[in-house]
């Protein structure tokens, strides 16, 4: 009972593990598709830059293994990822 219980909980691991990295992914693929969409990506660039701001002072830094679970990038990631597809 023991062994299913560990291979339960590891593999209960790896797929939000998974999932996470997933939704991260599909976050920077929607920020593309709006800037393909709306042909304007100051506004979308500014919006983050307004997110990045709130929440850098309002939040503590985590530890690097919580930040596996995030399911939205970080928005310093996304404005870089921006910044690096209009060039």
């Amino acid at each position: 009972g023991l062994m299913l219980w560990l291979i339960g909980y590891v593999g209960l691991f790896f797929g939000r593990l998974i999932k996470a990295a997933i939704s991260r992914q599909r976050e920077f693929l929607a920020d593309a598709s709006s800037v393909q969409f709306t042909r304007n990506p100051d506004g979308l660039a500014n919006a983050l830059l307004k997110l990045h701001e709130d929440n850098a002072a309002t939040l503590t830094p985590d530890p690097v293994y919580v930040r596996f679970y995030y399911s939205h990038p970080p928005a310093s990631e996304r404005l870089a990822a921006l910044a690096a597809s209009t060039r």
